[in-house]
């Protein structure tokens, strides 16, 4: 026997006012738009639609239709084992850092082609140029060291006339920088993001990934398939997320006036204390820390700026031209 239908929220009050996915998914909506999703679709135990997020090709299906519904994204894939990223927190990122900008703009967002952003290790999804265009007009560049998912996310631009022009892919072809290489003389950019490698090895990432898909089954699991998937360099580097955002830190002093807020995910609430150090090392003119909330996950961007008062002010005056 089934337990009682439950009583949702209407709203996921902890994601942005603005995010377009603060209720529930609609199913039938979402396969009004990607018939695909269908056969994905089943009930809980609850009687709730919903699919089953243990399974990766579920959760892609899900992707794909989120993406053709609410971001007019006609094709969209990735190449097996690569991340496939879950729509509202990637929204909730974009959403944040829109304010962040009209901040400093007496409280309006700077929206169009003209604003350009940065995000660093775009992947195979190319998701985050694909919700912050089409919820703000901006541009992008999006650059990463992984041959493979760079020609994924060309082939998503090339796929979908919605991005072309609009997207453009670099290649960072030494490991080690982040910056330098992909930003050029005389490039500017108004923002920075990035959801940079979260564990410090492999096995630290197969051992949450085990911990994940045992609870979503609520059973123990030895073996599990990601079902958000991810590649080594997008899930792990040496050092973890902290040694990854320090160094980012580090390298972005050298290219001060080349963009006003360089910002990044953080997940692991202990790292912010040797990121906040680093940032007073490299004299960062202001820092904010912006908490985010997905279900009982909390995250936070932080984003930071060399750029003086009048500086900013000055910089800000380009975005009324």
């Amino acid at each position: 026997m089934l337990p009682e239908k439950r009583e949702h929220p209407k709203e996921k009050s902890k994601l942005h006012p603005r995010n377009k996915h603060r209720e529930r998914y609609d199913f039938k909506q979402l396969i009004g738009s990607c018939a695909d999703l269908a056969q994905f679709v089943i009930l809980n135990i609850y009687n709730d639609e919903s699919i089953d997020f243990s399974n990766p090709e579920a959760v892609k299906m899900l992707n794909k239709a989120l993406l053709k519904h609410y971001y007019d994204i006609e094709s969209w894939d990735i190449p097996k084992d690569y991340l496939c990223p879950p729509i509202p927190g990637r929204a909730d990122y974009m959403h944040h850092i829109a304010d962040l900008l009209g901040s400093k703009n007496y409280g309006k967002i700077p929206t169009g082609i003209k604003i350009k952003c940065l995000d660093i290790g775009v992947g195979a999804n190319c998701v985050y140029p694909i919700i912050g265009n089409k919820e703000y007009g901006w541009s992008f560049v999006g650059s990463d060291i992984d041959s493979v998912a760079l020609e994924s996310s060309k082939n998503i631009i090339e796929s979908n006339p919605v991005l072309k022009e609009k997207v453009e892919i670099r290649f960072q072809n030494k490991s080690t920088d982040i910056f330098n290489g992909i930003i050029q003389k005389n490039e500017y950019f108004d923002l920075t993001i990035c959801n940079p490698p979260f564990h410090a090895s492999a096995k630290e990432a197969k051992s949450l990934a085990l911990r994940k898909v045992s609870n979503l089954k609520n059973k123990k699991i030895t073996n599990p398939i990601l079902n958000f998937g991810g590649q080594n360099n997008e899930l792990w580097c040496e050092g973890g997320e902290k040694k990854f955002v320090r160094d980012m830190i580090l390298q972005s002093k050298q290219f001060s006036t080349s963009c006003f807020w360089f910002s990044t995910l953080i997940s692991n609430q202990s790292n912010l204390k040797s990121i906040y150090e680093a940032l007073t090392e490299a004299k960062a003119v202001e820092v904010k820390t912006i908490p985010m909330g997905q279900g009982n996950k909390i995250s936070r961007i932080v984003a930071w700026t060399f750029l003086s008062a009048e500086e900013q002010k000055k910089w800000t005056a380009n975005w009324k031209k």
